[in-house]
């Protein structure tokens, strides 16, 4: 085997590794998942963390009826059907306590069906060990 040959050949399974989703740098590039159960009257879990920048994926699941994810500040407004799993992507880019309601009624507690969504400022780098004198 020549070497441009093996070039190639190393080349080509690099590649492959890659879109397989092989590669340690693409499975770092997926977002962390936060999975958001609705049920009459309630979130679960009904606080959740992010940090500002970092990319998330919200899994919205319902266990009984069609309730809504509503968060005017994040941009997000959407339905979560029963016995489907609906996924937003999101990147919250202001720190802050947003709060979020269910806008599709489902029933005499709906009023009560909110969640918090606190969004953080990203750690500080090196920020570790204290400093030597």
């Amino acid at each position: 085997m020549t070497r441009q040959t093996f070039v190639s050949l190393a080349a080509g399974a690099a590649a492959t590794a890659v879109l397989a989703g092989g590669s340690t740098a693409a499975r770092a590039q997926e977002p962390r998942v936060v999975v958001i159960t609705a049920r009459r009257f309630e979130f679960v879990p009904n606080q959740i963390t992010l940090v500002e920048g970092e990319t998330v994926k919200l899994q919205l699941r319902s266990e009984d009826v069609t309730h809504g994810l509503f968060i005017r500040p994040l941009g997000i407004d959407q339905d979560i059907a029963p016995g489907r799993t609906t996924e937003i992507t999101l990147t919250p880019r202001q720190p802050g306590s947003y709060r979020a309601i269910c806008d599709h009624f489902c029933g005499a507690g709906h009023g009560a069906m909110k969640m918090t969504i606190l969004v953080v400022d990203p750690p500080v780098a090196g920020g570790g060990g204290a400093s030597a004198r």
